[in-house]
């Protein structure tokens, strides 16, 4: 067995999702509980009866690739060569740091709390990785002069997630920009950044920043799972310069030869379609709205979301997040996530998924706070 695989511990949230019984409340896994446009998947399925179900190119239709190009037209990649269509947004990570990394020279800076699949891609390629933890003090906010402060001599990728899972912080414009400026300003090899843009759909507030707007030297990573609750049609992208792009394509043509043709097909209508990408915004704005209402009403100390459908809670001072979430998943029949498994900085935390009905999640967090506000 390769020992690189040995030493990674598999997935906390899906072990607490196995955790589940048919009566409990689960705010645990971050999965959309809408359902996709139909519309959608129905017009994919007339293109296949008429032409089947062939390869496409390795890096993905032309037209599609185009789209998205075009739809978030970033600075100087804003044509097909720029993007390349992966097997959801998880392997376009794996693809990003497997073509960009040496296991020799290089390591990832990574900006905790953080999504857990970053670290454990890197540690499956050997590829050390150093973490800097955003403050509890600032509810976790992207602090560009602690980012850069963090950066080492063998520093090739800072990895950031706006909107954030698990905390839902965007990195603001002011804050994206320093952080540019800063990283331009430095001299030698440049260092990358990849920008996991998954929930960029599902921002709520007005000065939401991105890197791959502002940073020449940015991956842009996203998909159509949760943006459209399509996890399992696994269409994810990479949006990069150029002659980086054509050598992510070679490694994730070698790793899937390309991603599925008809989940491409579903991606082209929605991309074609003004406005279906954001069709399901509209309920999660209104879904937010509800849950803050909970939140404050239940007593418990949460950081506000500015994206995605997470919302984390405060536990009370000393009191482990694992063994919480396992009493209360145990005792109390509702499935949350210990908040140490994103990073050291949200020991302490339970991260709350909020896709379930707003009746449920009330009820989750009137158990959550009988069992831990006592």
């Amino acid at each position: 067995m390769n020992p690189k695989l040995a030493a990674i511990e598999p997935s906390q949230i899906r072990a607490m999702a196995a955790l589940k019984r048919p009566t409990s409340i689960d705010l645990g896994l971050g999965e959309p509980t809408l359902f996709p446009q139909q519309r959608f998947i129905d017009a994919a399925a007339r293109e296949t009866a008429l032409r089947g179900m062939k390869y496409t190119l390795n890096a993905g239709t032309l037209e599609l690739r185009t789209l998205i190009a075009q739809h978030y037209a970033y600075p100087g990649m804003s044509d097909a060569r720029n993007v390349c269509i992966t097997s959801g947004s998880e392997e376009a990570m794996y693809v990003a740091i497997k073509t960009l990394l040496d296991p020799e020279r290089d390591e990832v800076l990574l900006i905790e709390p953080a999504y857990t699949a970053y670290a454990k891609i890197a540690q499956l390629e050997g590829i050390p990785v150093r973490t800097v933890g955003m403050p509890e003090s600032t509810g976790f906010r992207y602090d560009p002069d602690a980012i850069v402060a963090a950066i080492s001599p063998k520093t090739r990728l800072v990895i950031i997630g706006s909107p954030s899972n698990p905390t839902g912080r965007v990195i603001t414009r002011a804050a994206a920009k320093q952080l540019a400026d800063a990283l331009l300003a430095r001299p030698g090899e440049p260092v990358w950044v990849l920008d996991d843009e998954l929930y960029r759909e599902l921002t709520y507030v007005e000065d939401a920043g991105s890197l791959a707007e502002l940073y020449p030297y940015t991956i842009a990573i996203n998909g159509l799972s949760k943006s459209n609750a399509l996890t399992g049609l696994r269409i994810g992208w990479t949006i990069a310069p150029a002659p980086l792009c054509d050598e992510l394509s070679k490694v994730h043509a070698w790793i899937v030869t390309a991603a599925n043709t008809f989940g491409q097909r579903v991606a082209h209508g929605i991309f074609t379609e003004p406005g279906a990408l954001a069709e399901h915004a509209a309920w999660y704005r209104t879904q937010r709205t509800a849950v803050l209402a909970a939140l404050r009403d239940s007593g418990l100390h949460f950081i506000e979301p500015d994206g995605a459908f997470y919302a984390c809670v405060k536990l009370p001072h000393g009191t482990e997040s694992i063994a919480s979430a396992m009493r209360l998943v145990k005792e109390h029949d509702v499935v949350t996530i210990p908040g140490s498994i994103f990073g050291a900085t949200l020991e302490g935390w339970l991260r709350l998924s909020w896709v379930a009905p707003i009746d449920a999640f009330r009820e989750g967090l009137a158990r959550i706070a009988g069992a831990v506000l006592v």
